[in-house]
Order: structure tokens, then C-alpha cells, then sequence
């Protein structure tokens, strides 16, 4: 069995700013920064080590990977996957919240040149899954985006998805820990960690 950290990116300033980012892109904050230093501190204490990292294309989650391994005390290469970018919004890309149709937003976003929430949710089950059963991939930390890491958990099932979240949100820089099955390709979701709260 391997293990799967799956993270979203620290606090930025659209999210400052309550502003949609998708596949559109801010810097983090200084609390972001802080965040992803707390988040590989608790990664260290835990003496939790990776053998592959992988990045959202995303500056964000980029920048908070490579803060997080640093602290963690394993800086090493990592790659940048498109598939682990966040939902994209169509022409609603950096608008600000309060253009939130209600939940679930389902295919709302098509129409603007936007994902629709199932095709967005198996986008990151492929790409996910794909990574996770290369070879020599016992450890594994990949950082992404809030929604994203949500759509992975929801893909594993509603118990999965009530256990882990039990009515939490998944905070900048919260944790998702999966093991995976290479021989049956199937992830079990284990626990939704927040090294901030």
C-alpha cells in the first residue's frame, strides 16, 4: 500500500480579496507562506517523508510545495501536472464570490467556457490515480487547490467524504491522506488534517 498527501496551496490574496482563482492565479500571502511552513513543520514533527512530489501548474500551489518540502527538510525535484490545477471558471476567473451560483454548481460554468463539476471531478481521479500508480511511489505529496482536494475526497464516496470532513472546511494548506492499492488502483481516504487550526 502507498500513501497519498494531497494538499491545497496556502492562503493568497484572491483569497484575501474573496475573489474566484480557478485557472487564473495570485500570490500567496504572508500568512499563506506562514501556513505552508506550519504545514511542513507538523510534516517534519510527524517524521513523514516522500519519495515523489507533484505540483499544480499554479504558482500558489507551486510556491507552497517547494515551502512546504523545505521545512519538511526534503527539498527535492517535483513535477508540474496540469491535471491537479483548480476548476476552472470560465469567464467568472477572478470575479469576485458573491457571483457563487448555489451549491452544487454542477455545469454552471460550461455555458462560460467553464468545467463541468464531473468532468473536473475526473480530471483529478485520473490524474491522480495515473501518478499514484507509477512505479516507486510509496510516499507521495502532491499540492493542489481547495476545491479540487474537496472533488478528490467526494470522488471516494459520501461516507468518506462525512468522516473526513465531519462539516470541517478544508483550510489553506489542510491535508488529505489516502492510501492506494497499486494492484486495485483504489484509494481509501484516512484522515483530513489542518496543521493551521
Amino acid at each position: 500500500m502507498s500513501k497519498l498527501y494531497l494538499m491545497r496551496h496556502g492562503q493568497t490574496l484572491f483569497n484575501v480579496l474573496r475573489r474566484k482563482q480557478g485557472w487564473c492565479d495570485s500570490p500567496l500571502t504572508e500568512e499563506g507562506i506562514e501556513q505552508a511552513r506550519r504545514a511542513g513543520a507538523w510534516l517534519r514533527e510527524q517524521g513523514v517523508t516522500f519519495d515523489h512530489a507533484y505540483s499544480s501548474t499554479s504558482e500558489r500551489a507551486c510556491d507552497t510545495l517547494e515551502i512546504v518540502l523545505e521545512e519538511a527538510g526534503q527539498t527535492m525535484p517535483y513535477e508540474r501536472v496540469k491535471g491537479l490545477k483548480e476548476w476552472n471558471f470560465g469567464t467568472f476567473e477572478g470575479l469576485t464570490e458573491d457571483t457563487n451560483p448555489p451549491l452544487p454548481y454542477g455545469d454552471f460554468y460550461v455555458p462560460f467556457g467553464g468545467e463541468g463539476e464531473l468532468a473536473f471531478r475526473e480530471r483529478l481521479v485520473t490524474t491522480v490515480t495515473e501518478l499514484m500508480s507509477r512505479p516507486g511511489h510509496d510516499s507521495v505529496i502532491m499540492a493542489s487547490h481547495g476545491a479540487a482536494v474537496a472533488q478528490f475526497l467526494r470522488a471516494q464516496g459520501p461516507e468518506a467524504e462525512q468522516r473526513l470532513r465531519n462539516n470541517r472546511r478544508i483550510g489553506n494548506c489542510a491535508i488529505t491522506v489516502y492510501e492506494f492499492d497499486p494492484e486495485t488502483r483504489a484509494f481509501e481516504a484516512l484522515e483530513l488534517i489542518n496543521p493551521n487550526a
